[in-house]
Formats: C-alpha cells, structure tokens, sequence
C-alpha cells in the first residue's frame, strides 16, 4: 500500500457531527452520523444516477425525485431509490479524511 495515502479529502473537523458535507467532484458524501465516526458513500444516486444535494435530519437527500438514504449507512429512507448508496473506503488520520 502507500503509505501516504490517498489526496486528502476534507478535515474531519468540515464534517458536521449528525450530517455530513457532499464532495461534488469526487462524487462522494462524507457523514459524521455519532462524533468520530466517519462514513463515506458515493453521491451518485441510484434510482437516477443524480449526484445527491444536502444532508440534512439525518439522511443525504437527491434533488430529482426526492430518494434520501440515512446518514449512517446510506440505507433508504424514502423512494423511489430502491437501493442504498454504494459505500467508499475512507481512512482518518490525524485529523484529515483521505479517500481509499
């Protein structure tokens, strides 16, 4: 492996504990559902491949029809998305969230 790691993607402390900041061009959303605990799932959605818009009342929200997937493990919480947001590998360290 390499032992930097990948680009560094947000500090955890741009992460809102209960939320979660969405990364536009990495196309991935990084949620903090309990203090320290940091969880990364792509932002394209599966119902419409639209990139999710807010976090918000714990759940990551899509723009086009309204699908939200929890913050926690990105599973649904309302349709028409029929599937969770697939989840992606971060590691945390030092205080910077890297991708992979």
């Amino acid at each position: 492996g390499d032992a930097t790691g990948g680009a560094e993607l947000a500090r955890t402390g741009d992460i809102p504990v209960g939320g979660g900041t969405i990364f536009k061009e990495r196309k991935v959303v990084v949620t903090q559902p309990t203090e320290g605990d940091f969880k990364a799932f792509s932002a394209v959605c599966t119902h419409a491949s639209c990139l999710v818009s807010t976090v918000s009342d714990g759940t990551i929200n899509c723009p086009c029809h309204g699908s939200k997937f929890s913050i926690t493990d990105a599973a649904v919480e309302a349709g028409p998305a029929t599937r969770p947001l697939p989840a992606e590998e971060i590691s945390v360290s030092g205080g910077a969230i890297r991708l992979g």
